[in-house]
């Protein structure tokens, strides 16, 4: 298992699990800086220690074979499995070599022990003294904290708004050295993937050099070398991507912290100092609290961030009740009461800022008012899988096969925004998209051009490949072998929508061909992986485990444009599983605007009145009767002969009534996968982890039946599992 994924959401709440994942980090990038030292030594020997060479070059071997590498996430991608066995593969040519008695080395100082000196010190040292920049601001911000606690409320006004601002200062600057360092961190566990390999890379280069016996290890070792050089290439590349991508994200989170909260399965988390009384009078003990609405449970860990370690047990009590304390009946800032079904007296709990207990006050149904903060600023675009679209992308994709297919850089050089800007405009026109014949003018320049098709892509409502397969996509790319991955993204294909599915085809052929070029456009399939995986397979949610999973999303496409012919010419060898879901979940796909399970859940289409329910009556119908016609002529063909008097009444019956989940029993628990939005007062609106009562098929194709809260609506099928 790999080092996890340290999400940026997590430095402002700065859990004691978060402080866990860092240690593990920092005694990861510790045994790495003592092992690079320790490699130094012993090249520098190998140099200097020409009577005792060969004992050098087996310890320096040995050294090699007995460190492992350990990347970030749950899987490693074929380039960084060969990356990693790679330094048992230097160990066994340096044990081959030291048989063979070759001859000293002159050149490894310069190829070898520079870099490796270089990494520590510049990548290494850069996160060692962030490190102490961190521990140093979290002493300062915990030291603020608790002094600006312990104001009393009867201060003046003047005063406490002073004191206020001073630890806000302290708390935003706490939370961007945080930010910085979590991502130095992470940098320097990417980097090391072909920093520190590659020096290591020239420095056998160089023995094949000066060694008079090392011809035929050399052509031996030549097939993995470039298999290693390819892969260090695509480390490096993917590297270069994903570190813009978590750069940009800790820029958004530095500029907008609240709009980036991690996905908790938990209504309110965070500090809170809890009241206890002792036999000396009270004290105010700081706890990581947390509360879940559907449960009503509340749990308090006892945990002190400048020691690092818990002050106690953990305790868990059920809410029965939660009140506002009144400033002048208490002389903390900030507290609130609760009272638990299942302990005696009253909890008062002090939170870390009017703004925080507000927060808490609304989470546990208290008497604050509740705010709504959550602002929709975004809008769907206006592109769509239309004839329209599919319009823009042939001439775009013909005019780049006809003018420009053996360009440099194809795809991956930008064009300019205006001009790309300008050219959709063109495209999108209603009247020149009538024009399916009229070819895009010679004055675009295909970088123009290019540019526009990937944006257009990106402007759909949810990705072309769609957010519900995102994962499954990224699970089919983890498989051991070759074979298990084409075999189960053939399946996945062939349950996204008509459109998607056409679309994609398109676009994989166009790719093909540009990939074929490769020699005169430098894409290989590898590089057009890296341009178009974030564009087809994007993930709903930004994070930085999501953005880690690029590399696999990479391959995802990789396979796609390789084995195009087969995935889309021919039909899965096994169905995919629940395949009688997917054609009644097919309908809302095809028939309206991107729903909750299809698009992300910050877009919504609100259709106002009667515009609702013509939309559902007609979306309905429409999926009913391409279902209906679409199995009916293949039942007819399959079993005229055996019942030649079938009526359509009977027709009807036998095709509806597969598209309703036949497994599942009544009035069972399910529990949701993922949130959702609700569109109709008959939906139900819910998070991830949410428990529904009382499931049942609805009378609605692709829909169930559920309550929640004692609430009963419609739930997405595809949304749930059952308990």
């Amino acid at each position: 298992m790999g080092l996890p994924a340290l999400e940026f959401s997590e430095c402002c709440l700065d859990s004691p699990q978060f402080r866990e994942r860092l240690r593990s980090h920092e005694a990861e990038l510790e045994k790495t800086n003592k092992f690079i030292k320790e490699l130094i030594k012993d090249g520098k020997s190998l140099v200097v220690a020409l009577k005792n060479l060969s004992t050098a070059k087996r310890k320096f071997a040995d050294s090699l074979n007995e460190f492992k590498f350990r990347c970030i996430g749950d899987a490693e991608t074929d380039d960084e499995i060969c990356i990693a066995k790679s330094l048992q593969e230097f160990a066994t040519v340096l044990r081959n070599l030291e048989d063979e008695r070759m001859r000293m080395i002159e050149n490894a100082s310069e190829v070898l022990i520079t870099p490796l000196e270089k990494f520590r010190k510049e990548q290494i040292g850069a996160a060692k003294d962030a490190k102490k920049k961190y521990d140093k601001e979290t002493e300062k911000y915990c030291g603020v904290l608790e002094k600006h606690l312990n104001l009393s409320s009867k201060k003046k006004e003047s005063q406490l708004q002073e004191a206020d601002s001073q630890v806000d200062q302290v708390r935003q600057h706490f939370y961007e050295v945080s930010l910085e360092y979590v991502f130095k961190v992470q940098e320097v566990q990417e980097r090391k993937m072909f920093e520190f390999v590659e020096p290591l890379l020239a420095f056998l280069q160089g023995l094949f050099t000066f060694y008079h016996h090392g011809y035929e290890l050399a052509k031996d070792f030549s097939d993995f070398k470039t298999e290693l050089t390819i892969s260090i290439q695509n480390t490096r590349n993917r590297f270069e991507g994903t570190r813009s991508e978590v750069e940009s994200l800790m820029k958004k989170m530095k500029e907008n912290p609240h709009e980036h909260k991690n996905i908790s399965p938990y209504t309110m988390e965070g500090y809170l100092y809890v009241q206890e009384k002792r036999h000396f009078g009270t004290s105010w003990v700081k706890h990581y609290c947390t509360y879940q609405r559907e449960t009503k449970k509340i749990t308090m860990v006892p945990f002190d961030q400048k020691s690092g370690g818990k002050g106690g047990e953990d305790e868990a009590v059920i809410l029965k009740s939660c009140t506002r304390r009144k400033t002048d009946s208490i002389e903390k800032r900030f507290c609130f009461d609760v009272e638990a079904v299942d302990r005696p007296g009253v909890i008062t709990m002090q939170a870390l800022s009017e703004e925080d207990r507000r927060l808490w006050m609304e989470a546990m149904d208290g008497r604050e008012p509740v705010y709504n903060s959550n602002k929709d600023n975004q809008s769907e675009g206006t592109a769509q899988l239309d004839n329209i679209g599919f319009s823009i992308i042939k001439r775009c994709i013909h005019a780049v096969e006809t003018r420009g297919i053996n360009e440099q850089g194809l795809y991956r050089i930008v064009g300019v925004n205006s001009r790309v800007q300008k050219l959709l405009s063109v495209l999108m026109d209603p009247k020149a998209a009538t024009e399916t014949e009229t070819e895009i003018c010679a004055e675009w320049e295909i970088k123009t051009i290019t540019s526009a098709l990937k944006t257009y892509l990106r402007m759909l409502p949810g990705p072309l490949m769609m957010y519900q397969f995102q994962r499954s996509f990224i699970k089919a790319a983890k498989l051991e072998n070759q074979e298990s991955r084409v075999s189960e993204i053939h399946s996945l294909v062939h349950r996204l929508p008509e459109k998607n599915r056409q679309m994609l085809h398109l676009l994989m052929n166009h790719l093909a061909k540009v990939a074929n070029n490769h020699k005169q456009n430098l894409m290989t399939v590898a590089n057009l992986g890296v341009v178009f995986g974030p564009t087809l397979l994007r993930p709903q949610e930004e994070t930085v485990a999501a953005i880690m999973d690029i590399k696999f999303q990479n391959i995802v496409i990789e396979i796609l444009i390789e084995n195009h012919e087969k995935i889309f010419n021919t039909v899965p060898d096994t169905p995919a599983p629940n395949s009688q879901l997917l054609l009644s979940r097919k309908k809302s796909t095809d028939s309206k605007p991107p729903s909750c399970s299809e698009r992300p859940l910050t877009l919504f289409h609100t259709p106002q009145g009667n515009e609702k329910q013509e939309n559902r009556n007609s979306i309905i119908n429409s999926s009913l009767e391409s279902v209906i016609s679409s199995n009916a002529n293949s039942l007819l063909n399959s079993t005229s002969a055996a019942q030649p008097s079938l009526t359509s009444s009977d027709l009807e019956l036998e095709v509806i009534k597969p598209t309703r989940p036949n497994s599942l029993s009544p009035l069972r628990k399910a529990r949701a996968l993922y949130a959702c939005k609700a569109e109709h007062d008959s939906e139900l609106s819910f998070t991830a982890g949410t428990i529904f009562d009382n499931v049942h098929p609805s009378q609605e194709p692709g829909w169930l039946e559920g309550t929640l809260n004692g609430k009963t609506g419609l739930i997405p099928e595809n949304y749930v599992e059952f308990l």
